[in-house]
């Protein structure tokens, strides 16, 4: 009886052709593709300014995208489509005339109300018969709002106005008006 020990045929131990299986299993990772995902920009935007739904991660094989109002993909719901081949954009029921879909599939709302305020799901396609869904989402304020709170028998108003500089260094600032 040969010991386990002993060198193959080939000369290598059959413990150490193990070591370098489980090694390769360890450290190879399968590629990973990135993952659709929507941003605004900006994140809050004061009432009558644009934003911009901008997606991250488009599929490279993309036939089309859709976006929607609210969670999910219902075509009464529909704000455009577009077709990438044919560069063509098609208007659905939900679109205001103030939006605009470009090819990246990112969403621009022009002078937004505080009635955009809300969710937003954007559909691929791919050409392989794919399809996803991702949601973003807007919030639109009033600039200068004013929030009563009330603790017990004391009143506060706190109102949130936003600086010229949120853009790059976005903060929130509350005040006493008192």
């Amino acid at each position: 009886m040969e010991s386990p020990l002993a060198p193959t045929q080939r000369g290598h131990l059959p413990w150490q052709e193990i070591l370098l299986a489980v090694s390769f299993l360890t450290f190879w990772n399968p590629p990973t593709t990135a993952q659709l995902t929507v941003e605004s920009v900006p994140p809050d935007a004061a009432e009558g300014k644009d934003v911009l739904l901008r997606v991250h991660n488009l599929p490279g094989d993309l036939l089309g995208c859709n976006w929607f109002r609210g969670e999910t993909a219902n075509t009464s719901h529909q704000i455009l489509s577009y077709v990438v081949d044919t560069q063509e954009t098609t208007p659905g029921p939900a679109h205001s005339g103030r939006e605009t879909i470009y090819p990246n599939g990112s969403l621009l709302f022009q002078r937004v109300t505080l009635k955009d305020t809300g969710y937003y799901t954007l559909q691929t396609v791919t050409k392989n018969a794919q399809i996803e869904h991702v949601t973003g989402q807007i919030r639109v304020f009033r600039e200068g709002q004013a929030t009563s709170i009330l603790l017990g028998s004391e009143s506060m108003t706190l109102s949130w106005t936003p600086r010229a500089d949120m853009a790059s260094h976005p903060r929130e600032t509350w005040a006493d008006p008192a």
